[in-house]
């Protein structure tokens, strides 16, 4: 009796049904929440690209779609902002900020932002660009260096990214947080619809002659969702893997990208230090309840079936 075949060792077959629906539906479900955007034909194109490509290529895409998942989920917040649903919460934070990690400059007692927005320097400013410039990108590389080297961990860090960022988005609502940025502009009076801002990173896209931040945060999903940062978040998961995966030097990078990520948010008044504290108790809140989930059967056998697929 002829054995069953897999799909990315048999061709599309059967997928190429599933993925051409999940395509169509994505489209349309994006332009009643979102309206059409030039990047979701690109994220098709990509998908649709790589699973047609070769059987490598489909292994990949669809080790990868936990990551599209992700940004297919991010991206739809743009439909449901959470200051519809709670306060928005501006004086208080900046205010418990200054009483706990306020700076003495002069005769002024002011807020980690405040200070790093009167000492900025052109070196800090290409530095802190640089960190920010690593948010995505590193865990991507990671992920992707663990599909090629340990599938068996690719998938957990795969699943331990998203379920904190998951964990971050309840947070988001729960908890609606106005940047530093926002009361340096606006002051504590709240203004609904205010469009994304970089901040402290404009003096990067200046002194480089690029506008990279700028077309960033331009596409920004909701500028009031700065507690908890999951700029912060991202690099404590990368670590964490690092470490388990006894990566060696490589850790040391990832360290002081980790430390690079979180001074960065401050000083380009993005985020307060209680938004990193916040984002790297959600890091290791996510990557805690990813350890006991991983000791049930179900996510054990999930994941199996997922490594097996794509191996």
């Amino acid at each position: 009796m002829s054995q069953p075949t897999d799909i990315t060792r048999s061709g599309p077959g059967k997928g190429a049904l599933w993925l051409s629906l999940a395509s169509l539906t994505y489209l349309f479900v994006s332009y009643k929440l979102v309206g059409f955007k030039t990047d979701q034909l690109v994220l098709l194109a990509l998908i649709n690209g790589l699973y047609y490509a070769s059987e490598p290529s489909r292994k990949f895409i669809i080790g990868f779609s936990i990551f599209v998942v992700y940004w297919i989920v991010f991206d739809y917040m743009k439909a449901f902002p959470n200051y519809r649903y709670t306060t928005v919460h501006i004086e208080s934070l900046y205010n418990l900020e200054k009483q706990l990690f306020g700076i003495r400059d002069g005769a002024a007692l002011l807020t980690p932002n405040e200070y790093w927005l009167r000492h900025r320097t052109n070196s800090l400013a290409l530095a802190t660009g640089l960190f920010y410039l690593t948010w995505v990108p590193i865990p991507l590389l990671f992920a992707a260096y663990l599909f090629v080297r340990n599938r068996a961990q690719f998938f957990p860090f795969a699943l331990t990214f998203v379920l904190v960022n998951l964990l971050g988005f309840v947070v988001y609502y729960l908890y609606p947080a106005a940047p530093p940025w926002y009361v340096q502009l606006h002051g504590f009076v709240f203004h609904a619809n205010t469009p994304g801002n970089t901040a402290g990173l404009a003096q990067f896209d200046q002194l480089t002659g690029l506008s990279v931040f700028n077309a960033i945060y331009a596409k920004s999903s909701n500028v009031f969702a700065a507690m908890p940062s999951l700029h912060s978040s991202y690099p404590v998961i990368v670590l964490y893997y690092g470490l388990k995966n006894r990566l060696g030097a490589i850790n040391v990078g990832f360290a002081v990208i980790m430390v690079g990520v979180w001074f960065s948010a401050v000083y380009t008044s993005h985020h307060y230090l209680l938004d990193v504290l916040a984002g790297v108790a959600c890091a290791l809140t996510g990557i805690v309840l990813f350890g006991l989930l991983l000791k049930t059967n179900w996510l054990q056998n999930f994941i199996r079936r997922l490594t097996k697929l794509t191996a």
